[in-house]
């Protein structure tokens, strides 16, 4: 049928109430870790409205921790299910995975929200809601984008691959469950909260465990024992020594505005059993950045000779070293060519709709573009209309304008990458 972006714009904000209570729906359903199996039927039925061929699994536990790319600590997804829905093209248009997670981090403290995080509320324009904008508004953005062009009448020559994943918090089981199935495609977009930046490039990520040892000792003759926890500041020291000096290496424009672009930090830190006792144990664990130019096994290889150097600074771990140990969820790098047709199809969409250039960053967290891209051969953009800053946080919420506005940027992206029946 003949079609021009009006006809896009204005059925989108027909479909306003519609796409909202969406929306509200997958808020409502708390999609935590084991607790996926609701949000997904809510997809379900989405995909079965749009007629695609629909696949419903749980990773088998067995067979996807063969796979080198595996990192999660969870020992089993039984009732975690994935789902992908796929709607053939007519041919000769090129592919797309629309990749977004269904999982969303636990709320937290619930004293610190105004509303109830799985209400899904709406004041002046936001939703509120815990994953609302990471990332089940972009989600939901994409499957908008698909409704209104089937409801247009507008025929894609490429093939369509929908993935609603899980475990993407927490090492991305759920995405490399989908690539070990065979689910491939020449271009995929992520939806993730960017603020409606683009990201061709995103760093890497992963979790990191470093004993400090020290010497116990009774609390009153403290002097006779070495204090771990007094080791541990130096080993806190030299590990942001390493971040500075990784940090200067990077003079990539994409990362200008991002203060720290590959930063290691500690989040937890044990030690000690009793308060008369001198400590002889810490346990420091954290999150090392990775740096889309390079492997995670060069970043963990400079880790470990970067603690090596710690007897230099203090004779103790000469005899005492650290050690380090890698462990629980792990984000790979990725990157795509700013010259890439797809980079080109969607910046060329965002221009239509919004009437100026887009900003393109690079991202300041791992995302399942990396997998996507290294694991599953499929290079990878994100972009998404979630509020970046509100991620993980409480009160988490999403302009819905931009939800509808990001829809009609990848109606009109499918279009540019798959091509159309005349």
């Amino acid at each position: 049928m003949e079609f021009n972006k009006d006809n896009i714009h204005e059925w989108l904000q027909g479909y306003r109430e519609e796409g909202t209570k969406l929306l509200q729906r997958l808020v409502q359903a708390d999609s935590t870790q084991g607790n996926e199996a609701e949000a997904q039927a809510v997809v379900i039925e989405t995909l079965k409205e749009l007629e695609m061929t629909i696949d419903r699994w749980d990773p088998d536990e067995e067979e996807i921790r063969k796979h080198p790319y595996f990192a999660s600590s969870r020992e089993n997804f039984r009732g975690s299910p994935n789902v992908v829905g796929v709607q053939q093209g007519t041919g000769e248009g090129r592919s797309i995975i629309f990749n977004g997670h269904i999982d969303v981090v636990p709320a937290g403290d619930r004293t610190q929200w105004e509303h109830d995080p799985y209400s899904g509320k709406v004041i002046d324009g936001r939703m509120y809601g815990r994953g609302v904008t990471d990332m089940k508004g972009g989600n939901v953005s994409m499957l908008l984008a698909l409704k209104v062009l089937k409801n247009l009448g507008i025929r894609l020559k490429g093939d369509v691959i929908f993935q609603s994943v899980i475990e993407e918090e927490s090492g991305g089981t759920g995405t490399l469950a989908a690539v070990m199935k065979g689910y491939k495609a020449e271009a995929a977009l992520i939806p993730e909260p960017t603020n409606m930046k683009i990201f061709p490039k995103q760093q890497g990520s992963m979790w990191f465990r470093i004993d400090v040892k020290g010497r116990s000792a009774h609390g009153g003759t403290r002097y006779q024992g070495v204090s771990a926890i007094e080791k541990s500041m130096l080993v806190i020291d030299h590990i942001r020594q390493l971040e500075k000096q990784r940090n200067d290496q990077i003079n990539d424009p994409l990362y200008q505005n991002i203060p720290i672009p590959i930063p290691i930090n500690v989040g937890k830190i044990e030690g000690g059993d009793w308060p008369s006792s001198v400590p002889d144990l810490v346990k420091i664990e954290g999150r090392m950045g990775i740096s889309p130019e390079e492997t995670s096994e060069n970043a963990k290889a400079e880790m470990e000779n970067w603690l090596k150097q710690l007897k230099d600074k203090d004779p103790w771990f000469e005899e005492h070293p650290t050690t380090l140990e890698w462990f629980g969820a792990r984000w790979l790098p990725g990157a795509m060519d700013q010259e890439h047709p797809f980079m080109n199809a969607l910046v060329a969409g965002y221009q239509n709709v919004v009437g100026a250039d887009p900003v393109i960053e690079a991202s300041p967290w791992g995302t399942d573009g990396g997998l996507l891209t290294e694991a599953g051969e499929t290079p990878s953009l994100v972009f998404g209309p979630g509020v970046t800053e509100m991620a993980h946080y409480p009160n988490e919420y999403i302009e819905m304008d931009k939800v509808f506005e990001a829809a009609e940027i990848m109606a009109l992206t499918l279009i540019e990458w798959c091509g159309t029946e005349d």
